[in-house]
């Protein structure tokens, strides 16, 4: 079977923000964003998941919009955590990873709603 790339990146995305989220939080003291980060980082790899096993296509959509919410919020969170100096400009391929991920969300939610004929 061949490997689903999106489901790949968003677990290993979601490793990463763990690994963040344990720094901020036991080097920075940072238990607000760190969570925010960690709950929205978190859910786009699960709603992926939980896209793959929808019960009909308008199931998969709706999944699969919600992880690009997630992806969007995390971008976010990210974003301030740089801007406000608890991540450094080094977390840039963090940002990054996360822009490629909400690309790829963006382009599934894109085909399938043309699949299924809506704007």
């Amino acid at each position: 079977m061949k490997d689903n790339i999106i489901v790949e990146k968003s677990i290993e995305f979601a490793v990463s923000i763990v690994y963040i989220c344990r720094h901020l939080q036991k080097d920075h003291k940072e238990y607000v964003i760190s969570k925010q980060l960690l709950k929205s980082g978190t859910s786009i790899g699960a709603n992926v998941k939980e896209a793959i096993q929808a019960q009909s296509k308008k199931d998969f959509l709706n999944k699969t919009n919600i992880a690009l919410k997630e992806a969007s919020e995390t971008e976010f969170w990210i974003d301030l955590l740089i801007r406000t100096h608890y991540l450094d400009k080094n977390a840039a391929n963090l940002i990054n990873e996360c822009i490629e991920i909400n690309k790829i969300i963006q382009t599934i939610v894109k085909t399938t709603k043309q699949n299924l004929g809506i704007q």
